[in-house]
């Protein structure tokens, strides 16, 4: 089936990962398990397990905190159960819970999600922070943004404001003001491909690859300039094009030289370093400290950079 998968994607992985391409492209042939995390806003993680376990469901605990991956049921019947309607549980992917661990935002921090909507990410942040500081959640979406809103009620967030900017401009209304910058890009989701679903990679070319990287790194940029001294940047996408990843970090690195990457540790979460070339095009040697999580049966194919902002 992966023949399926476009042409020019095939080939970008191929080139990347010359003795790794035919097991990457295997895990694109079926949808990973339902996967979900305890609202520790609203329970404990032991007795949202124990109210599952009377329903019946079947969980195994995955290698991050307070997430688990659903055994025996379907997604479907996970959300008619009161816990999913009472925000005692959030389902969502495991890669997509790795950002806001890196990030770990502090109690009492103002901390800027730059791109959040629907806001997985964002309520993630809010139960690390026990809802303390100030989250200020940006999408340019109006439709996503209402999705966000009523995650946020649903999962018992108070201490977000969402907004409405693109997310480029963060950097005129909020000028050096955060402690800690999530910024998640849009990007061309290579890592969530499925081949036996055309739409996963329907819009999907090495044109968008590249268009979308001139957004991205604009959108860090913004991000980087609303951070303060002191403060920490989280740059991640779901994607594996080294355009849309270390290119952006590379590009960002040679405009602020304020900004120092640091390494990025994700316990229990096999991982690769950043590449250092790519199309001909050499990277620092820093960039290796950037993390790539390829694509496995659980984890989605996605990228982390983590700057400290001088």
């Amino acid at each position: 089936m992966t023949n399926s998968l476009p042409t020019d994607f095939v080939s970008r992985l191929q080139t990347l990962y010359p003795t790794k391409s035919a097991e990457i492209l295997d895990t694109f042939e079926s949808r990973k398990p339902s996967t979900f995390r305890t609202n520790t806003l609203k329970i404990s993680t032991p007795a949202l397990i124990k109210k599952l376990e009377l329903h019946g469901f079947e969980v195994e605990p995955s290698p991050l905190p307070d997430a688990f991956i659903l055994k025996n049921r379907s997604q479907r019947e996970l959300t008619e159960t009161t816990e999913y309607k009472n925000g005692e549980l959030y389902i969502q992917g495991l890669s997509s819970m790795i950002p806001p661990l890196v990030l770990n935002p502090k109690s009492g921090q103002i901390v800027l999600d730059a791109c959040s909507a629907p806001g997985s990410k964002t309520t993630q942040m809010a139960a690390l922070m026990q809802n303390s500081g100030q989250i200020i959640a940006n999408d340019m979406s109006q439709v996503r943004l209402y999705k966000l809103v009523a995650n946020l009620k649903t999962l018992g967030v108070t201490n977000t404001q969402t907004i409405h900017f693109r997310a480029q401009e963060l950097w005129k209304r909020f000028p050096n003001t955060f402690d800690s910058v999530l910024v998640d890009v849009p990007c061309s989701l290579e890592g969530r491909f499925l081949a036996t679903n055309p739409k996963s990679f329907a819009q999907w070319s090495v044109k968008k690859v590249k268009v979308l990287s001139e957004h991205q790194k604009h959108i860090l940029r913004s991000a980087v300039s609303s951070a303060k001294s002191g403060a920490t940047i989280v740059y991640s996408t779901c994607t594996l094009s080294p355009e849309e990843n270390e290119e952006v970090v590379e590009w960002m690195l040679s405009k602020d030289t304020s900004l120092t990457l640091q390494s990025v540790g994700v316990p229990g979460v096999p991982t690769e370093s950043g590449i250092l070339e790519w199309n001909g095009k050499i990277y620092r040697p820093e960039i290796s400290k950037c993390v790539r999580i390829l694509p496995t049966s659980i984890f989605e194919g996605f990228f982390l950079a983590k700057f400290a902002k001088a």
